[in-house]
């Protein structure tokens, strides 16, 4: 049984609570925008979402396994691996099997693929900062550790 087995389904309908107070919606109306925001940058990277996602965590968790980058960049598994595999091609990134394990495989970001993700960094950081126009600091704080509960409720993986 899973944390969401729980919910006997009784609480108000969406209709009842409106599309303004379902915060799944909302999430996902804002990471609509914000990746819209970038869309043209990532166009003259030559950048795909999946992409850019892939760039953006390596960026940070250099050496990743893939199926541990797939849930990082929320990105599903086939669509990872075509993306993987043009950034690969592109000299961006480079596979290399994992030394523990043979049969998995991590993922590093080439000096061409930091240099990518350096470009796109500026726009990401202005469509986070407009995400957070007029928000100050301590209710960003409770906003973020929020989310991070939130996240520790559903998510299946330990990371």
């Amino acid at each position: 049984m899973t944390k969401l087995d729980k919910f006997d389904g009784n609480g108000p309908r969406l209709g009842e609570m409106g599309l303004e107070n379902f915060p799944p919606y909302l999430m996902n109306r804002i990471m609509g925008r914000y990746n819209q925001a970038l869309a043209s940058e990532m166009s003259q990277l030559g950048l795909t979402t999946p992409q850019m996602r892939s760039l953006a965590v390596l960026s940070v968790i250099d050496g990743i396994l893939i199926r541990e980058l797939a849930v990082y960049a929320v990105v599903q598994q086939s669509t990872l691996s075509r993306a993987l595999e043009t950034l690969d091609q592109n000299g961006l990134i480079r596979r290399k099997t994992d030394s523990n394990d043979s049969r998995a495989t991590r993922v590093f970001i080439t000096d061409a693929g930091r240099e990518a993700y350096e470009k796109l960094w500026p726009h990401m950081a202005s469509a986070y900062e407009a995400m957070f126009r007029g928000i100050g600091e301590e209710e960003k704080r409770a906003f973020v550790g929020t989310l991070n509960t939130m996240l520790r409720n559903v998510r299946k993986h330990d990371f």
